[in-house]
């Protein structure tokens, strides 16, 4: 009887361990985590990545059309964080993806909605939105900085939205934490200030940073972005909205605060105001995600940037660059929408616990998987 009982106990212990190799943290861009443990990015405020079935592996989803953002992050704990929202309008086209992806994640409600800075693009679609699905917390760096009418619609939508549900309110600052159940969610900069003490991992001298040539400041939201540090076990990724080039570099200088990352969502689209080297090189991505859209960002002078990244092993792309041209765009395998009429495709990240990860573009079935390192 002994002997059985330990046999049976080693099997217990395997079945456990089977279970835990298939937890994944999933990132939609829009982002979803799901109940594997996926961590899924989705770009352009379209269409959100979930994971598949019982695989063992996680990952972002990135779908870009008119360059709008969302990223639905679902943990297996089937708590949900979504970064913006994408655009309005569109008989609502951003906001019903964001649902119906939630859905195939099982997730029936967005526990945290953040919003990256007040502009239509990443903010427009939450109050549409907030009509189709209910939200508990609301996540941002603050009253909007920008002002005049515009400015003023949108504050007033995020209002609203807020008001649909009777939410609470989380006004959040870098070195401050989402209590997102699964995931560590560190805000890494908000309202123009950045991350006081280095992330583990981070903290080391930027040689870069004395030959860093400041722009001229940037007075709107985009300067203002609430940027996160997503890390899931030895996996982590970075996403900081539409920061802009001054505000980048004085988050890795003199010292790189953030340290390395496995996958960077390319700041601000792609545009050539923002990525500068001093911040791409110090984070030293093996992968890069550029949420661009036909013709809003994918800048040539920025994917340069990322393309000379050291440690780089693949660029991926949400649309083809059109006025970018074919020499600095991705190889048409990694690319998720080629025509300049968006179809919709995304890309999706799935990551493992031990670092490692998938990327699968959706609209050829390419996949590439990296090794933990």
């Amino acid at each position: 009887m002994f002997g059985r009982g330990t046999a049976l106990c080693a099997r217990a212990a395997a079945a456990l361990a089977a279970v835990r190799s298939h937890e994944r943290l999933v990132i939609t861009r829009y982002a979803t985590i799901s109940r594997d443990e996926t961590l899924e990015l989705e770009r352009g405020g379209v269409g959100v990545g979930v994971r598949n079935g019982g695989r063992a592996d996680a990952g972002p989803l990135f779908r870009g059309c008119g360059g709008g953002q969302a990223t639905l992050i679902v943990t297996p704990q089937k708590q949900s964080l979504l970064v913006d929202a994408g655009w309005p309008g569109f008989e609502n086209r951003d906001a019903k993806r964001i649902v119906a992806a939630a859905q195939k994640a099982g997730v029936k409600q967005i526990d945290f909605m953040m919003m990256t800075h007040y502009h239509r693009d990443h903010a427009g679609g939450v109050e549409q939105l907030a009509g189709l699905i209910p939200i508990r917390t609301f996540v941002d760096h603050g009253p909007n900085t920008e002002t005049g009418k515009a400015a003023e619609d949108l504050s007033e939508s995020w209002k609203r939205a807020m008001a649909a549900h009777n939410s609470k309110h989380m006004v959040l600052k870098p070195g401050e934490k989402i209590p997102l159940r699964g995931a560590e969610v560190t805000v890494v900069t908000a309202r123009g200030a950045q991350l006081a003490k280095p992330l583990k991992g981070g903290g080391q001298p930027n040689p870069l940073c004395p030959t860093a040539a400041q722009r001229q400041p940037d007075p709107t939201e985009n300067a203002r972005s609430l940027g996160i540090a997503v890390d899931f076990g030895k996996f982590r990724f970075i996403d900081l909205g539409d920061l802009t080039w001054n505000k980048e570099i004085e988050l890795v200088c003199p010292n790189n605060r953030i340290g390395k990352v496995d996958v960077y969502l390319t700041t601000h689209h792609g545009m050539d105001t923002s990525g500068p080297a001093t911040i791409v090189h110090a984070l030293a991505p093996r992968v890069a995600i550029m949420n661009n859209g036909a013709r809003k960002g994918g800048a040539a002078p920025a994917w340069q940037v990322i393309r000379n990244s050291p440690g780089l092993e693949d660029l991926w792309q949400v649309h083809f660059a059109v006025a970018a041209g074919a020499e600095n765009n991705t190889e048409e395998a990694k690319i998720a929408n080629m025509e300049e009429k968006c179809a919709g495709y995304g890309l999706k990240v799935s990551a493992k616990k031990d670092g490692s990860f998938s990327v699968t573009n959706e609209r050829n079935g390419n996949t590439k998987t990296y090794a933990a390192r």
